[in-house]
C-alpha cells in the first residue's frame, strides 16, 4: 500500500468516521484546501483540523454515530481517491444514506488539498 493511501485510509478509519476525532492533527496539514465540487455553486474553503473535528461533530448532531464504508479506494503517487457511503439516522430514527467520494492530495505526509462531492439531493430525498 502507497503512503498516501496507507495515510488517507487511516484518516477515515479514525477522523472521518467520527471514531478518534483529535487524530485529525496526526493527519491534516494546519491549514487545508477544500474544495466542494457542485454543479450549482463550486467554491473552496480552507479547514484546520479543529475546523475539520467540528464538522463532522456536526454529522454525529445530525445522524448519530453514524457508519462510514468505503466502497473503493485508489492510490496514484500522491493523490488518493476514496468514495464511502454514511449510514446515520436521524432524531425521528430515519435512516439517512449519504454517498460522497473525493481526491485527497498527500504531501510531507498529511493530507494537504480535497476535492469533495457529494449526493445532495439524494440526502435531501430521504428528508
Amino acid at each position: 500500500m502507497s503512503e498516501a493511501k496507507r495515510i488517507v485510509s487511516a484518516f477515515f478509519e479514525n477522523v472521518r468516521s467520527g471514531k478518534n476525532l483529535q487524530a485529525a492533527y496526526e493527519f491534516m496539514h494546519e491549514q487545508v484546501i477544500a474544495h466542494q465540487v457542485q454543479s450549482e455553486n463550486e467554491y473552496t474553503i480552507t479547514r484546520s483540523p479543529k475546523d475539520y473535528i467540528e464538522h463532522v461533530e456536526e454529522m454525529q448532531e445530525l445522524y448519530g454515530q453514524f457508519e462510514l464504508v468505503i466502497q473503493e479506494i485508489i492510490a496514484d503517487e500522491h493523490k488518493v481517491y476514496v468514495r464511502w457511503k454514511q449510514i446515520g439516522k436521524t432524531d425521528k430514527n430515519k435512516t439517512i444514506i449519504q454517498i460522497a467520494s473525493a481526491v485527497y492530495l498527500v504531501e510531507k505526509g498529511k493530507i494537504a488539498e480535497y476535492w469533495i462531492q457529494i449526493d445532495r439531493k439524494g440526502i435531501e430525498n430521504q428528508s
